[in-house]
Parts: C-alpha cells; structure tokens; sequence
C-alpha cells in the first residue's frame, strides 16, 4: 500500500510540473520562421511590381479556360488521370493516420474471458471461469502523443498539397497540348492555302511560258516552291497526329481524334495580375508542401526532445471470478485491481542526443527547402509573365507585319502584270515572306496562350 501510494505522489508532482516542461520546447507550436519569409517582398521583378488586383490564380480554371471543348477535356483528366487518382488515395491515407494518431489518446482497453475445466487423480472436475476486463491509458505530460498527432496533421497537409499540386498540373498540361493542338491546325490551314496558291501561280506561269513571257528557270522555282510547301504540309499534319495521339494517352484514352475550336476562337480577356508574393505561399501547392515538410521536421525535433522524459502509464483491470487463488467458490466475486507506472530512460541518452541532432539537421534543411521554393516559385512567375507580355507585343507587331507584306505581295503582282520593273523572283520573295509572318503570328499566338498558362501555374492556380 505505501509503495501504491509512493507512485500516486510521483504522478501528481509530475503533473503540478508540466508546466515547467512546456518551457522545453516539447509543447511549442509550429510558427513560420521569419528567416524563411525574409526579402520575400521582392520576390517579383521590379517590372512585374505586385499588385492588390484579383489575382489571375484566384481564378476558377473554367474562368480561365473557356472554350468549351477544353473544358470537357480537362475533366476528363481530373477524372481518370493516374496520378490524380493516386495522390487522392494517398490524401486518404495520411487522414487515416491522423485519426490513428487522435486514437492514441484513447485508453486501451482488452475483454478477456477465461474458463477452466480440471480434476486431480480423478477426483470431480472443477470448474472456473474468469470474465474480465484491462485497460491501460498512457499520460502525455511530456508531449510525445501531441506531437505525432501534429505531425500526423502536417503530413496530411503535405498529401493535400501534392494532390493539389498534381490537379493544376494536369489542368496546365491539358490546356496546353490543347493550345498546341489549335496552333497545329492553324499552321496546318496557312499551309494549305499556301500549298494551293503555289499550284494556281505555277499554272499561271506555264500560261505564260506558252505565250513566251516566263521563262522555265521560273517556273522551275515556283515548282520548287510548291513542293516544299508541301513537304510542309505533311509535317504538320503529322505532328497534329502525335499530339492528339500524346493528350489521347495523357487523358487515359484510346488514340482518336480529338474535337476541338480554332486558335482565333481563343481570347483572354482577363488582365495578368500576380497578386502580392505572399499569396504563393498560400497557393503554390509546392510551397506548401514544402512547408508541411518543414512543419514535421519541426514536430519531430519536438518527439525527439521528448523521448528523454519518462512514459506514464495508468492501468488497472476488473472482472467476475470464482477463483480466488486457492478457493473455488460459487457464486464468484468481483477482482479489482489499478496501477501506475513511470518508465525513465537511463541508458539511452547517447541514442536520444543524436537522434535529436539528427532531427534538428533535418529541420535545418527542410527550412532552406522551402526557402528555395519561394525563390523558385518567383521566379516562374518573373518567366511566365515576361512570356506573356512579349508574346503579346510580338502578336501585335506580327499582324502588323502580316497585313504590309499582304500589301506587298499584291503591288509586286500587279507591278509584274503590267510592266517590266518586276521579275517572278520578288513576287516569290514576297509569297514566302508573307507564309513566314504567317506562321510566326500563329506561333506568338500559341506563346501568349502557352505563358498565360504557366502563369496560371506558376502562380498556384486552380486552389480550392
């Protein structure tokens, strides 16, 4: 009995002190170091100066993207894209574990009954019987519980951020293959009209060789021309094919041919906000992932503090017996019985202090980690607005370009139809000029698309 009530004063002192041992640090709660966040206010360009504008990730995707045959894509990548479904199952793991973790708080407790059935040199049987129960319940004075629990939570957080990483990765890569599907297309119907035109100018210059007013050194080069628009063609087409074919496998799908709009069906009306560089770290899955981690490196030099203070443990049992050691007796009583026990560890504190240096080194590195995915994640959103804005001053200079070799093509025609100042040979000039500006104007127009994307991306887009 004194050594019963011996352990009962140990327990009680222990508790009148936990809040000493708070001060250890096995309680404190994870805060975001101000090293970490530190010259984060210029993580822009002083070109791409912050702003307090809707930001361009606060966007709902389908603002975003508009086109209605693009949005039927996209869900169906968000549905049956492998890695999406992946990282969900894996979002349902870390919860499963985080509510193992909430259980451990919980007193276990075991129903055992037992019954017997003996006899000695063939005298009567005897029977016994023993229902009983036990339970045990560890006390967490010294944070060991919390703090798996907390890191159970960052590891949950670190899950969620992936998934949601993945989802906006999928988004991005179904726009752009999408996009890169209508440039094809474009360049595909350019072509074509290209490819069509050669033929009509070289029937246009055989006529005229007949009549002797071209000669074949020409017509051999409008030819050449001709076939070479052509072979064009034919690279086009056959790239449109394997990019079906790659977005087809992206999207989990058989190969076929996917319906879709044009490139000049496709506008953003939206402006290029960026918000302020602290919403990254709200938004950018990565950089909360990278905090998360950080978060339970944080939490796991707390457990490893903690591992050098005692365990506490209630227990006791009861149960309905008639076997009280040497009597057997009919109807049984019951049988109680309650201990406390505290395990100090004594010769594994040289084990505990490099477990505790290796958790402070693991600590050290997961906060330059996410210090490095704040500094990356600026600087793709510097690359993808920079993308964005000359993608679309580029656009504007190539239409321009476009419409004055239009004009071009037309005087140096019309000059070579009705004098001799001209040759076939700046009329051929003129045509290729003009199917290069062509191209090139469909190509920025993918650009602009292509960087409002990866903006969109960079800036964490697609949060729910």
């Amino acid at each position: 009995m004194k050594q019963r009530m011996k352990e009962i004063r140990i327990i009680l002192t222990i508790i009148v002190l936990v809040p000493l041992f708070a001060s250890c640090g096995v309680y404190t709660r994870y805060e975001r170091p101000a090293e970490a966040m530190a010259g984060m206010d210029s993580l822009y360009r002083p070109e791409n100066r912050p702003d307090t504008a809707r930001s361009l990730a606060s966007l709902r995707w389908e603002e975003l993207f508009t086109d209605p045959h693009l949005q039927a894509l996209i869900r169906q990548g968000l549905e049956a894209n492998t890695d999406l479904r992946v990282a969900r199952l894996q979002v349902e793991e870390a919860l499963a574990t985080l509510r193992q973790s909430k259980l451990s708080y919980l007193p276990s407790v075991d129903f055992t009954p037992e019954g017997a059935l003996s006899s000695f040199d063939g005298s009567k049987a005897q029977k016994t019987y023993d229902v009983g129960a036990s339970a045990s319940w560890e006390i967490d004075l010294f944070g060991k519980l919390t703090n798996a629990k907390r890191r159970a939570r960052a590891a949950l957080l670190e899950s969620d951020a992936y998934r949601q990483a993945v989802q906006t990765q999928v988004i991005a890569t179904v726009a752009d293959s999408y996009y890169a599907l209508l440039m094809l297309d474009e360049q595909i119907r350019i072509t074509t009209e290209t490819v069509e035109s050669w033929w009509e100018y070289v029937r246009s210059l055989e006529a005229l060789h007949l009549a002797g007013q071209a000669d074949r050194a020409t017509i051999a080069q409008a030819r050449a021309s001709h076939l070479a628009a052509q072979s064009s063609l034919l690279s086009l087409q056959q790239q449109a094919v394997e990019q079906e074919n790659a977005l087809c496998a992206f999207l989990g799908q058989t190969p076929r041919r996917i319906v879709r709009g044009t490139m000049e069906g496709q506008a953003f009306s939206v402006g290029l906000s960026v918000g302020v560089p602290l919403d990254l770290v709200s938004r950018r899955p990565d950089v909360r992932q990278a905090e998360a981690r950080l978060m339970q490196a944080f939490y796991g030099t707390n457990s490893a503090r903690a591992a050098f203070y005692p365990s506490i443990t209630l227990g006791g049992s009861a149960g309905w017996t008639n076997s009280g050691g040497a009597a057997i007796a009919n109807p049984g009583s019951w049988l109680l019985s309650a201990i406390g026990s505290l395990v100090q560890p004594l010769f594994n504190r040289g084990q505990n202090l490099a477990n505790l240096k290796i958790a402070k080194a693991q600590q050290e590195e997961a906060l330059l980690q996410f210090r490095q995915s704040l500094l990356d994640a600026g600087n793709e959103v510097n690359d993808a607005l920079t993308q964005c804005q000359t993608a679309r001053e580029r656009l504007r200079l190539d239409e321009e370009q476009v419409e004055q070799l239009r004009l071009t093509v037309q005087d140096t025609q019309l000059l070579m139809d009705n004098s001799a100042g001209v040759n076939y040979l700046q009329v051929l000039t003129a045509r290729q000029s003009l199917l290069s500006a062509r191209l090139t104007a469909v190509q920025d127009k993918y650009d602009e698309a292509q960087g409002v994307v990866e903006l969109y991306h960079a800036l964490g887009g697609g949060l729910e």
